[in-house]
């Protein structure tokens, strides 16, 4: 079988492409299958502690702290409109160019837009979604992707002056989108014990607090080191080498919060922890599942690869508790430029995307593919030979006769309790899968965040085992990463449970031993700093307070550090929470030039499809005292380390090529990592699953046999899951709008079925508590605003970081230990107060209108 498919231009030669039976330094090839209880332990000891720890008091802790955790509880306007019906279209355009002149000014937002995203420009900060192999259009990014380039372009400055201004419990006053908006972070800053202001310091003596501090710990393990899937690939690199050398393996990421539910059931049935398929993968597909996402507001662009694919005659089902624009009709941005269509895409009602819309209760994606299968093997033994594929189960799977047995062992009434859909409705879907092959699914946090989350995807990867839907055009698995390199970081090797042959290479190339005993993940990593463990927390990148769950319990995590630092282009609410000692380290952002001894410097980015591409800076710096982030680890590893390292950091700092020349010797697959990077477009890491070779255990692609776990919920409990908004990426917000779902001017809101509304007596625009409930514990939220939307009964939705304090640190998903941000169980509470139209106060409910 070809390695990749004959119909796809590639950034570089696939036959250059080999993959062999050794795990690359972020696959998870040994990840068991086992459920794990709540309080996962990676050491696996067994007098482990296993409780769950005490319920911190949201509501208190503002009292208790002046320096605010949450957000702050002031409103600032609700309208209400009707949810769009179309995506993208005239309105994303225009809204995209005011965001980027507004911040970055006509011309310097012009031009770093022109660049974005293009083979000689810089990769987008935003979501992971490949760019086209061969032609790229000149405006090759979507609303979102504009937004955080005028973001990171800003010209705006929150400078020494700025904080001057502002003492540490102001800035907590503010919106997180006004934090944002105080502009670029431009010289070091640093937060005295006892002090209530940040005030500017020098990057020697910055580089010199955070060695003291370290070479201070009795152990290497007393240390954090945080990283966000925005960080480029060499920082990335560097950053790990500096963790191993400097002793731990404490390196927790944003991948351990999002997408590691994906890797726990990838590597273990198909012998890699990412997606198989190709962009043109997704264009060639003759159906397209879409499950757990919100393409048109989290990866915008994904939605022109589906108008492809429609084009091309592929069905498209979206399985989500929301009806997302983004699945209904798309008009493409792109079209407008091109005199031929943009008459008639302006006039048009758009793309119809989603061909099917299955609205699944939340956690109930597991029971719908069971469901789904049920019907496709019920097909194939009514038509032998025609639904599934025995020729491909037989060569390259196992237990498949466990697997059938189970789906068939399976009852309808649990299928239809759980899914919250009918016999016939699943039918509907297997109709449309059962004559085809070319099958991609695409998923991303909506189940990856589950309580089921591993075992969903297993049964994604069931179904396409079934179909023989991998290792060929147009088929395959596409997990879809929400941060521009969440996947190449770990692929440098942040992972706190890195393989031996990673540290055995690491060791060859720079004589030192790495330490062997796996780190602390984020949830491990945030119990031990709140239990004491550990004394200094490292960001590079990132928003860690607003990522991370149980908010108020991360923030006495972090208040009980003797140093924080944070590595960051932009001011947000996680510098404001802070160790005894904290430290602003600002950093270069993609859009900006980097210029070292030897020259302007380049980074790349690995995209969610295993593509590897340059990022190269546009723009000049704004003035100030900016240092690029491999010069600032390079500064913290020389000062930390001293005569001890083996590493040359001055080297690698002056030219970047020599990191590129060091990952090429340690991390399989980037071999001529010099030389690749420098073809227009990159090139395609190697993919076992893309080429039918299954690099597990075994050396075969195994079905998993898992039951499904139902969770009883109390007759006046409801589920909740966290959503984002469409001003909004990851924690950074934009703006407090949400025009897809009809929301203006607020995001502390609640979406919740009309039936359970009026069953619990409340009113539209009413303020209502939520109470989430985890084992006995309770922890509250006051004064969010109820608003009646089209979703499943019993469930509800609203936004984060606003919720992050209702999602209990203990509660994770089976297996990948990622926090269940999307199954919340909640119970809420009517106030007798109601938010007027347009207003900021609340009145008395007797009193509206």
């Amino acid at each position: 079988m070809d390695k990749s498919p004959k119909s796809e231009k590639k950034p570089s030669n696939p036959a250059e492409q080999h993959v062999e039976n050794k795990p690359m330094s972020g696959d998870r090839p040994g990840q068991g299958t086992e459920m794990t209880n709540d309080h996962y332990d990676p050491q696996g000891k067994p007098d482990a502690d296993k409780r769950s720890p005490a319920a911190p008091d949201n509501v208190g802790a503002k009292h208790r702290n002046p320096v605010l955790a949450q957000p702050p509880e002031a409103f600032t306007g609700l309208k209400l409109g009707k949810p769009a019906t179309v995506a993208a279209g005239v309105t994303a355009v225009l809204k995209s160019m005011k965001f980027s002149w507004s911040e970055a000014g006509m011309g310097r937002g012009t031009h770093a837009l022109l660049k974005l995203n293009q083979k000689d420009g810089f990769d987008c900060s935003s979501c992971a979604w490949p760019d086209p192999d061969d032609h790229r259009s000149v405006a090759e990014f979507c609303e979102n992707g504009a937004k955080a380039t005028a973001s990171d372009a800003d010209t705006r400055r929150a400078d020494p002056d700025f904080f001057a201004k502002h003492s540490l419990v102001d800035l907590s006053r503010m919106t997180d989108r006004d934090l944002n908006n105080a502009g670029r972070l431009t010289h070091p800053m640093v937060l005295r014990p006892g002090a209530t202001h940040y005030t500017q310091i020098n990057w020697p003596e910055a580089f010199q607090v955070v060695a003291d501090e370290l070479n201070a710990l009795p152990s290497p393990d007393g240390a954090i080191f945080y990283t966000s899937g925005k960080v480029p690939n060499e920082p990335a690199y560097l950053y790990q080498l500096f963790v191993r050398e400097f002793g731990t393996n404490n390196l927790p990421d944003c991948s351990n919060m999002c997408h590691e539910s994906s890797g726990s059931a990838l590597s273990p049935t198909l012998g890699l922890g990412k997606g198989s398929v190709t962009l043109n993968d997704v264009h060639e597909a003759e159906v397209i599942l879409i499950m757990g996402q919100n393409p048109g507001t989290n990866h915008p662009r994904m939605l022109t690869a589906l108008q492809i694919a429609k084009r091309n005659g592929a069905k498209i089902i979206a399985i989500n508790p929301l009806h997302e624009t983004g699945l209904s009709h798309f008009k493409n941005p792109q079209d407008f430029m091109n005199p031929i269509k943009a008459v008639g895409t302006l006039l048009s009602a758009g793309t119809p995307i989603a061909d099917l819309h299955l609205q699944v209760k939340i956690n109930g994606d597991m029971a719908v593919l069971r469901g789904i299968m049920k019907h496709l093997i019920r097909a194939e033994e009514l038509n032998p030979g025609m639904v599934i594929d025995h020729a491909f189960i037989k060569e390259y799977t196992t237990k498949y006769d466990e697997f059938l047995q189970t789906i068939k062992q399976t009852s309808w009434e649990d299928i239809e309790e759980m899914s919250g859909l009918t016999r016939g409705q699943l039918l509907e879907a297997a109709n449309l899968i059962a004559p085809k092959q070319k099958i991609v699914t695409c998923w991303a946090m909506g189940l990856t965040q589950q309580k089921n989350g591993v075992m969903s995807i297993q049964e994604i990867v069931n179904l396409h085992l079934m179909k023989g839907a991998v290792g060929k055009p147009g088929a395959g698995t596409c997990p879809v990463r929400g941060h521009s390199n969440v996947q190449g970081d770990r692929t440098m090797g942040i992972w706190e449970r890195p393989h031996k042959e990673f540290l055995d290479a690491l060791q060859q190339e720079y004589g030192f031993d790495p330490p062997r005993e796996h780190g602390h993940d984020t949830v491990e990593s945030i119990k031990a700093m709140h239990e004491g463990k550990t004394k200094v927390f490292v960001s590079l990148g990132g928003n860690f307070l607003s990522a991370s769950p149980d908010t108020e319990f991360v923030a006495e995590a972090l208040r009980k550090q003797n140093l924080t630092v944070f590595v960051s282009t932009k001011l947000n609410r996680g510098h404001l929470v802070t160790g005894k000692t904290s430290l602003i380290l600002p950093c270069l952002t993609h859009v900006d030039i980097d210029m070292q001894k030897s020259g302007q410097q380049f980074t790349s980015c690995e995209n969610s499809m295993g593509v590897v591409s340059q990022s190269k800076g546009v723009l000049p710096p704004l003035e100030g005292e900016m240092l690029s982030e491999v010069a600032i680890i390079s500064g913290i590893a020389i000062t930390t380390l001293g005569d001890k390292s083996k590493v040359d950091w001055v080297g690698y700092t002056e030219n970047y090529d020599r990191i590129r020349d060091a990952v090429s010797r340690v991390i399989p697959g980037f071999d001529k990592f010099n030389e690749k990077i420098r073809m227009p477009g990159g090139f395609y890491l190697p993919n076992g699953p893309r080429e039918r070779n299954f690099t597990t255990e075994n050396g075969k692609a195994n079905f998993t046999v898992t039951d499904m776990v139902k969770h009883d919920i109390e007759p006046d409990q409801l589920v909740m899951m966290s959503i984002r908004s469409h001003d909004q990426f990851n924690t950074t917000i934009y703006d407090y709008n949400d025009r897809y779902r009809g929301v203006y001017g607020e995001r502390r809101v609640i979406f919740m079925h009309a039936d359970d509304m009026k069953e619990r007596g409340i009113r539209e625009r009413q303020l209502v508590n939520i109470t989430s409930h985890f084992e006995g514990q309770q922890r509250k939220l006051e004064r969010f605003i109820a608003i009646p939307y089209n979703i499943p009964k019993g469930n509800t939705a609203a936004y984060y970081p606003e919720v992050n304090p209702l999602v209990p640190v203990a509660s994770v998903a089976y297996i990948s230990n990622t926090p269940t941000s999307k199954f919340i169980v909640v119970t809420v509470e009517p106030v007798a107060e109601v938010l007027p139209e347009g207003k900021t106060e609340a009145v008395p409910l007797e009193l509206a209108a």
